[in-house]
This record gives C-alpha cells, sequence and structure tokens, in this order.
C-alpha cells in the first residue's frame, strides 16, 4: 500500500516540479508566508519522504507546512498560482499520509 501511494507521490511531485514558478511571486510574501520558501520547502519534504521515513523532527515540520497551506491558499488572488501552490499542498498532504502510514 505504501509503495502505490510513493509512486503517487513521485508521479504528483514530477508534475508539480514540470510547473513554472508563478509570475509575481518570487520575493512576495502571502499571510506571512515567503512563497518561494513555501516552494522550496514543500519540494525538500517531498524528496526526503521520496528517499525514506523522516526522522520524528521533520514530520513534524510537514505537518506544519500542510497546515500552512491552508492559511496561504485562501488568500491568493492569482488563478495560475492557486493551482500552482494546491497542487504543492496536494503533495505536501500525500507525503504526510505515507508518513503517518510509515509511522504505524
Amino acid at each position: 500500500m505504501i509503495q502505490k501511494k510513493l509512486d503517487a507521490l513521485a508521479q504528483m511531485m514530477e508534475e508539480y516540479r514540470a510547473m513554472p514558478f508563478p509570475p509575481g511571486f518570487r520575493g512576495l510574501d502571502v499571510e506571512a508566508q515567503d512563497m518561494v520558501m513555501l516552494d522550496a520547502d514543500t519540494a525538500g519534504y517531498v524528496y526526503r519522504v521520496l528517499d525514506g521515513p523522516l526522522p520524528a523532527p521533520a514530520r513534524g515540520g510537514l505537518t506544519r507546512l500542510v497546515g500552512v497551506f491552508e492559511k496561504v491558499l485562501p488568500a491568493i488572488d492569482s488563478e495560475y498560482a492557486s493551482r500552482y501552490y494546491t497542487q504543492a499542498r496536494d503533495v505536501a498532504a500525500l507525503a504526510a499520509e505515507i508518513e503517518a502510514m510509515r509511522d504505524k
């Protein structure tokens, strides 16, 4: 079951990384979040999950990251950026789900 989710995560991540970064979002803060760092943190956590289980502190960071998306997404007024960061949120949420499964 985890392997199927990891395969789906890898596919979703490939699709997400193929999307161009939203124009005008470099150096932009939304709800006190640097949007470039949000993008970079998402990639970092997801690639680490794809490589193997996260240590406990990193699991907490991944969970917090998913929560940040819930705060940031409603404040994005660009249709494309909203799609981009929704994809990022979905990838991060699946990574967190995989980590929760590994913890059992």
